[in-house]
C-alpha cells in the first residue's frame, strides 16, 4: 500500500514537471535585434535596430522595443502579425497574458478587398475582433466611408 502511494506521488510529480516544462518553453518569445541589453533598473530587455519578437504565432517587428517577456512596447514603423493578419502603425503595446495588441498612430490594415486606416486599433487575437478608433477610414469593394469607431472581425471579414 505504501509503495502504491509513493509510486502515485512520483508519477504526479513527473506529470506536473512535464506540464510546467512545456508551458514554460512555449511561453518564451524568440527575440532578434541588431543591439540588445537588459536594463537592470527597469527590468526590461531593450532592443534596437531590426527588432523581431515572435511568440506563439504572433510577430512584432519594429525599429526599437522593450519587453519583460509578458509585455512588449515597440515603436518606429511597427507591424503586428498573426498568420495572414497584419496591422501597421507607429507603436504597439502587446499584452501576452490578455491576448491583446494595441497599435497606435497611422494604423493600417487590409485584407480581401477591405482596407482600414485609423489612429489606433485594439486587437484581441482570441476573438479575432479589431476595434479601430479615431478618424477611421474604411474602403470596401471600392466604396469609402469614414467613422469614428469600427469593430471588424478579421477572419469573417465583416464589420460588427
Amino acid at each position: 500500500m505504501k509503495s502504491t502511494h509513493i509510486l502515485a506521488s512520483i508519477l504526479a510529480c513527473f506529470l506536473f514537471l512535464a506540464s510546467v516544462t512545456s508551458v514554460v518553453s512555449a511561453a518564451v518569445p524568440v527575440i532578434q535585434a541588431d543591439q540588445q541589453y537588459f536594463d537592470i533598473k527597469s527590468g526590461l530587455h531593450v532592443l534596437k535596430g531590426n527588432v523581431t519578437i515572435s511568440h506563439s504565432g504572433r510577430v512584432v517587428t519594429a525599429g526599437e522595443a522593450r519587453t519583460n517577456m509578458l509585455e512588449v512596447w515597440a515603436s518606429d514603423n511597427v507591424t503586428f502579425t498573426q498568420d495572414d493578419i497584419s496591422f501597421r502603425g507607429d507603436s504597439v503595446y502587446v499584452n501576452i497574458p490578455s491576448n491583446t495588441a494595441k497599435i497606435t498612430g497611422n494604423v493600417s490594415y487590409s485584407d480581401n478587398g477591405t482596407s482600414i486606416q485609423a489612429q489606433q486599433v485594439e486587437y484581441d487575437w482570441n476573438s479575432k475582433i479589431a476595434l479601430f478608433n479615431g478618424q477611421v477610414k474604411i474602403t470596401q469593394n471600392g466604396t469609402t466611408s469614414s467613422q469614428e469607431q469600427v469593430r471588424y472581425h478579421v477572419i469573417e471579414h465583416t464589420l460588427i
